[in-house]
């Protein structure tokens, strides 16, 4: 452990419960961290603890046993006063940010790191008008936190390289796998690549090559299985033969640049949204809490073959 690196972290605040601040709190109680949770809605208590207890099943945990864990605060004041380290997983709006975070500053401790759950602004353009700059970063999740282990850590160039280190100990505390991204890009890593591929889905579905249950299935019984036990460059790697990935690029690279230059360019119409959505809702239906079940327990037997 680095020096001034604290061991473990067991006050978190989280702010903002829709999906992803839900699954985030899911995963820290599970984890046996206190969780003290704001969510500018009223009388959200209800539904925040049903949620949460719903996650937590599809972690083996009961919400009984975390319960005493979980905090519901009236206020970010009172949040920030009490906690260690907060996710903020709030709308996707620069100003809001910027006032949030001067809140915290105010009535939190000056050790206190904010996390934001941000999926594409960067830390640089939230942390502008903060007076401790160095202590915001980006901890940008998968979804759901709850199951999937990512988790992007983007600094800034104000970011302290403690506020860096202890983030990815209290990622690590909580059993994720955090990446730390170099230089700040518009939607980091993960995003990029799902948009460049939903971008190749979209057209395949428009130009009627298949349907969207069909683009599913050749998805999930091909690359999904294959990107589960090794990424692009070691699938590909391993492809090459006896050189491997020089192997590769020798054998299959003027294929991949006309590859490139094949890669469909996409228009989301109205009338395209309507196709897309018809499909979806055809092919998968309506009840989401059923679909999210299923999904967990997937992802949990994928997740443990891969460990």
């Amino acid at each position: 452990m680095k020096v001034g690196i604290k061991m473990t972290i067991n006050k978190v605040g989280v702010i903002g419960l829709g999906v992803i601040g839900l699954s985030w709190s899911a995963l820290m109680l599970a984890k046996g961290v206190e969780v003290h949770v704001y969510d500018i809605r009223e009388d959200h208590e209800e539904g925040t603890k049903q949620s949460i207890s719903q996650m937590l099943k599809s972690l083996g945990v009961s919400f009984s046993k975390v319960s005493d864990q979980l905090v519901i605060e009236k206020s970010v004041e009172d949040m920030a006063a009490h906690v260690e380290f907060i996710q903020e997983n709030g709308p996707e709006n620069l100003a809001f940010k910027k006032d949030l975070y001067a809140t915290i500053e105010k009535y939190g401790t000056n050790s206190l790191i904010i996390a934001s759950s941000s999926s594409g602004i960067p830390a640089g353009q939230m942390n502008a008008d903060m007076s401790h700059p160095e202590r915001l970063i980006i901890g940008h999740p998968f979804n759901p936190p709850h199951m999937i282990p990512l988790v992007e850590v983007s600094p800034s160039a104000q970011t302290s390289q403690l506020v860096i280190d202890q983030t990815l100990a209290f990622y690590e505390q909580l059993g994720k796998s955090p990446v730390v991204i170099k230089k700040e890009i518009p939607g980091f890593v993960a995003n990029r690549l799902q948009t460049a591929i939903f971008q190749e889905c979209i057209a395949l579905v428009r130009d009627d090559v298949v349907d969207v249950k069909e683009l599913d299935t050749i998805i999930e019984k091909s690359l999904g299985i294959r990107w589960a036990s090794g990424g692009p460059f070691l699938s590909f790697h391993l492809g090459g033969g006896p050189q491997g990935f020089e192997g590769f690029l020798k054998h299959l690279g003027p294929a991949l640049n006309q590859g490139f230059k094949d890669i469909s360019q996409v228009e989301l119409t109205e009338e395209l949204q309507e196709k897309l959505i018809e499909q979806v809702k055809i092919e998968y239906g309506m009840d989401l809490v059923e679909l999210a079940e299923h999904r967990d327990i997937v992802q949990g037997k994928i997740i443990d073959a891969c460990d």
